[in-house]
């Protein structure tokens, strides 16, 4: 049901965009937040606050309904929308660039980080046009905190407890390296 309400608010306030002539960067200076993550909010990729999700719709104008500011603050289903590969070109592109350079930046940034993955909650993510003489450059800017694997070990031990019975006890550790 969640979801329905999310598709609905997605489908209502892409109209309301393109009825207001407004851009992804207009809405995303009068909320304070990047063009990209209003993007994912519209989309139902991210939740909004309230204020947040009042400016975006205050920002889209009569056509954006009300009640799509509480749908704005729903928790999402991330990814969830189509989990095949999209036919679409730019879609298909993206999906293209790790299949071809994944390996290859994977073992970047274990040589430049360690073992490790890049989060994608802690995370930024902007789209620029770069001027180019061949013609303009789309620029994609991912930037997410390098989080390390860690190592543990676990260590059985029976000990004598004050009532003189033996319990076994799993200690666990980390060590940080």
């Amino acid at each position: 049901m969640r979801q329905n309400r999310r598709k609905r608010a997605r489908n209502r306030l892409l109209a309301a965009k393109a009825d207001a002539g407004v851009s992804y960067a207009e809405i995303a200076n009068t909320v304070g937040r990047d063009k990209v993550w209003i993007a994912a909010v519209i989309l139902g990729e991210a939740s909004a606050n309230e204020s947040e999700a009042h400016a975006i719709v205050d920002t889209l104008g009569p056509e954006a309904p009300q009640e799509t500011i509480t749908d704005l603050q729903l928790a999402p289903e991330k990814g969830d929308s189509d989990p095949t590969i999209p036919s679409d070109p730019m879609l298909y592109r993206l999906y293209e660039v790790p299949h071809v350079y994944g390996d290859a930046i994977k073992q970047i940034v274990h040589e430049e980080f360690g073992d490790g993955i890049m989060s994608a909650i802690d995370f930024t993510c902007h789209v620029d046009r770069v001027q180019h003489e061949d013609g303009d450059r789309v620029r994609i800017t991912y930037e997410g905190k390098f989080l390390p694997y860690r190592k543990w070990w676990f260590l059985k031990r029976r000990l004598s407890g004050s009532d003189n019975r033996w319990y076994e006890v799993w200690l666990w550790s980390q060590r940080l390296e």
